[in-house]
């Protein structure tokens, strides 16, 4: 299935999610220990336009979290902008930008955090969340194939226990460094 339409739906799927959360939430812990709430909105908003400039084959700038004061308008504009850039012809071949990593890996990227933030958002702010099942079986392969490195890199933390009657999604986010069933 083509990268731009895995990341339309993993939009889909965070768009509620971003909508449902209110001023009250924004001062909240969230299941990523260096974010709360608010923060971690200003972190999703800045991979969504940073990696629309990948996937024109231009530099990023990841080196600090701006803050987006309008996020609640912003974050559908630039998300559908997102799914558009990673749909234009060339997006997903050759290498992409300053990562030096293959396009496509690099547009998985994107849909990663679409689709695990989107769950640390919904789990700090007490909504339900889950991802398209063809969005998270495309995570899952890039989560089993950059692991290691990911925990290098320190994009994961090292993997958590997953328990027994865990879900797909559930044991993906374990993979990441994640409880699973976090809660505030």
């Amino acid at each position: 299935m083509k990268l731009s339409v895995l990341l339309d739906r993993a939009r889909d799927r965070a768009l509620p999610v971003v909508a449902g959360i209110t001023d009250d939430d924004l001062s909240k812990p969230t299941p990523c220990a260096d974010y709360d709430v608010r923060a971690l909105l200003d972190h999703l908003l800045h991979v969504v336009v940073e990696f629309q400039k990948l996937a024109a084959k231009q530099d990023a700038d990841f080196s600090h979290n701006p803050s987006y004061p309008d996020w609640r308008t912003r974050y559908p504009a630039e998300s559908a902008k997102l799914v558009d850039a990673w749909g234009e012809p060339g997006a997903t071949e050759g290498i992409s930008g300053s990562m030096q990593m293959p396009a496509q890996t690099v547009g998985g990227l994107a849909l990663l955090d679409l689709t695990v933030h989107a769950s640390d958002l919904a789990q700090a702010t007490g909504q339900r969340f889950e991802p398209d099942p063809e969005v998270l079986a495309e995570v899952a392969d890039l989560v089993a194939q950059m692991g290691p490195m990911a925990v290098e890199w320190k994009v994961f933390k090292e993997p958590a226990e997953a328990p027994a009657d865990a879900s797909p999604f559930e044991r993906l986010l374990a993979t990441t460094g994640r409880d699973p069933r976090w809660s505030a």
